[in-house]
């Protein structure tokens, strides 16, 4: 269920903010915003994954990255991929670092649009999440080349930004799940 009056932040194809929207209506109206998505590696390189709850407003009951989401107004993209990781995930004070971020649009999500700059962050973690129910279905620790053959042979079992995550991802993180010092800014092609 999304909050209604949950705002995210309108930017354009440089992140700066131009406004603000209701979350719903940034969705349904495919208007460019700013959003946070973490993973996070285990010591052994395996990426924590999870499955959306079947409650969520859209992409429900698919695989995806640790967690996402999106910034408040005036909270930094860091300190809202902490918060999601908290509510998403019951982790808290995880490292986590700002890999880059890349601009996405994705539509097949019903009548919603996913047109997203998206801020990565990665980090380690060995421990057990602790999942909201309402948030999270299920989670499981995979090593990238799992991921990769399970979005090959089942892609609809999958977040559509979890693909074009990957992406960017294999530009700026090590074979280890360390990351690479890059840019700010990054692009994944459609």
């Amino acid at each position: 269920m999304v909050d209604s009056d949950e705002l995210v932040v309108l930017v354009d194809q440089r992140d700066t903010p131009i406004g603000l929207a209701p979350k719903l209506a940034a969705h349904r109206d495919g208007l460019l915003h700013r959003a946070v998505s973490v993973l996070l590696f285990d010591d052994t390189g395996r990426v924590l994954l999870q499955r959306r709850a079947a409650g969520k407003y859209h992409s429900p009951s698919l695989w995806s990255n640790t967690c996402c989401g999106h910034p408040r107004p005036n909270e930094s993209s860091h300190d809202a991929a902490c918060r999601r990781l908290r509510e998403e995930m019951g982790i808290a004070n995880c490292p986590i670092e700002f890999v880059g971020w890349f601009v996405y649009r994705a539509e097949g999500l019903g009548a919603l649009i996913e047109f997203e700059v998206d801020h990565v962050y990665v980090g380690r973690w060995s421990g057990p999440p602790h999942p909201d129910p309402l948030e999270v279905a299920s989670w499981r620790w995979c090593t990238l080349d799992e991921l990769r053959g399970d979005l090959a042979s089942s892609p609809r079992s999958h977040t559509v930004w979890l693909p074009k995550l990957l992406a960017h991802l294999g530009m700026v993180l090590h074979a280890d799940g360390q990351p690479h010092r890059v840019p700010h800014m990054t692009s994944v092609p459609e």
